[in-house]
């Protein structure tokens, strides 16, 4: 069995799919031997551990479980604790996260990759639904990026729509690069009662109704949007409270991810057995800056792989309850 020491930086060095399947076999050994849940899962399924020395072989843990078990990796008192969203009733996920710092140094070297140094941009968040709970990782995030920008001007905005087109129009003639990140039904919102010609606003929707308004098919969503703002794409955030990572569509609903983190596609009749490009299926997702909960997830998404390395998100399977990451149907 391999050595079970990982390094919380290694996710970040990686130099090509070689290191990447190092990273991960000797995490999943590092996570098997000190998550007693995640053990407790793989030896239900009798699986020869040992054997294991590619990524594809790895057990994916059932996103379920971080809504009824403490899913760590280790012992440790939690810098914070994040919550999902979930529907009013219904039990909710939560991400014990030891380092904070980690969380930071994924999500901007992320975000940087995607869209450049947040000190470049007005950053402004549409996430009324977020701000008003405790324990939303997408409003920790959010705000970490806001606070980098350094401008005046960024900032979160709840339920003023009317202050924030006003704002979009001034930086707009000012000539500032702006990102507005959003929750969907905000954004809606915010296009059917002040759109804004601002053809150079970067606007990254997170996904979600939350129950305030009728799911709509993606194609429907950007087209809405686009009109409203003038804009040539609309660009979507993939993330979720049980990961350190997200994954970012720059407008064409195909994600993609940092090198650090993988999407493989598992066959829904056969869980353990991965399909082929093309294929849809359940999302399962590696996400090797989780060091401290698990890196192994199988979500309740239905996704498929696509050439050049990417995915799209296609919906979710019909027993699981509505969360907060993108919901939308391709």
């Amino acid at each position: 069995m391999p050595q079970q020491e990982y390094d919380i930086n290694q996710p970040f060095l990686l130099s090509g799919p070689g290191d990447f399947n190092a990273a991960a076999v000797q995490l999943f050994y590092h996570q098997y031997k000190n998550n007693p849940v995640y053990r407790k899962y793989v030896d239900f399924l009798h699986i020869d551990v040992s054997s294991i020395t590619h990524y594809t072989e790895i057990p994916f843990l059932p996103i379920e479980f971080f809504k009824s078990q403490r899913i760590m990796t280790g012992e440790f008192k939690p810098e914070i604790v994040f919550q999902s969203s979930g529907t009013t009733g219904l039990q909710t996920s939560r991400h014990f996260v030891k380092d904070l710092a980690l969380y930071r140094k994924s999500f901007l070297k992320t975000f940087e990759l995607f869209f450049g140094k947040p000190e470049n941009s007005v950053i402004l968040a549409l996430l009324p639904s977020y701000l008003e709970r405790q324990g939303s990782s997408l409003v920790y995030m959010a705000g970490h990026l806001i606070k980098m920008s350094g401008q005046p001007e960024s900032g979160f905005y709840l339920n003023n729509l009317e202050k924030l087109a006003r704002l979009l129009i001034r930086l707009k003639k000012e000539k500032k690069k702006t990102i507005l990140i959003g929750v969907t039904y905000a954004l809606l919102d915010l296009a059917e009662q002040y759109p804004v010609n601002f053809p150079e606003l970067t606007l990254i929707e997170t996904g979600g109704m939350k129950g305030r308004r009728k799911e709509i098919v993606r194609e429907e969503l950007n087209q809405r949007l686009k009109s409203a703002f003038h804009l040539d794409k609309i660009c979507s955030e993939y993330g979720m409270t049980e990961l350190l990572s997200q994954a970012y569509s720059k407008g064409d609903g195909i994600f993609k991810t940092p090198p650090w983190m993988k999407i493989l596609i598992r066959d829904p009749n056969d869980p353990p057995a991965l399909l082929p490009l093309g294929k849809t299926g359940g999302i399962n997702i590696i996400d090797l800056a989780n060091v401290h909960s698990c890196a192994f997830i199988a979500t309740q998404d239905l996704g498929k792989q696509t050439v050049g390395g990417g995915f799209e998100v296609l919906g979710r399977f019909d027993s699981s309850d509505v969360r907060g990451c993108n919901l939308m149907i391709s």
